[in-house]
């Protein structure tokens, strides 16, 4: 996808509900907003780990999941941390090991089941690759002021406590 694909798509998500008057559907506008953001810097992070990494997105999701847990995850913790399928994680596992960039060890008292951890090879990788994601994030986001950042992470903290509840409440 490139960036024009990516500009046309932020037009599109909120060009909808553009001519709603104020106040008018604020909820599905904020929405938009936020997935358009979300959409636009998902993007860019694809095609510049491609591009500088030759890697992939989920790749680089699964590697930041081992290096948090530096004991290692089962792949059932590593599918539940990323939302995705234990197949989707299984498939990435395998061709990350035979890169050398994981391994899997017996978990202690259970040897039935597998850790996966960052081979020291996979860890000097991923302090590569998240060096430059952070950088690459500092760069989309340069332009927003430190004041504006610390009160979007606020408003951002209020909306996600919002939801939870809000689901805690259907649950």
């Amino acid at each position: 996808m490139t960036p024009d694909d990516l500009s046309h798509l932020a037009v599109d998500a909120e060009t909808a509900l553009a001519g709603t008057p104020p106040g008018h559907k604020d909820e599905l506008r904020l929405w938009l907003r936020l997935l358009t953001l979300a959409t636009l810097i998902e993007g860019e992070v694809r095609a510049r780990l491609r591009r500088d990494f030759d890697t992939t997105l989920p790749r680089f999701d699964l590697m930041a999941a081992l290096d948090r847990e530096t004991g290692g995850m089962t792949l059932g913790g590593i599918s539940r941390r990323m939302m995705v399928s234990n197949g989707n994680v299984t498939g990435l596992a395998a061709r990350l090991e035979a890169e050398g960039l994981v391994e899997r060890r017996a978990r202690p008292g259970d040897r039935r089941a597998q850790l996966l951890r960052l081979t020291a090879k996979g860890r000097r990788e991923f302090a590569r690759q998240s060096s430059a994601h952070e950088a690459w994030i500092a760069e989309l986001l340069g332009s927003v002021t430190g004041a504006d950042r610390a009160a979007l992470f606020r408003l951002l903290g209020r909306a996600k406590l919002s939801v939870q509840a809000a689901l805690t409440e259907d649950a």
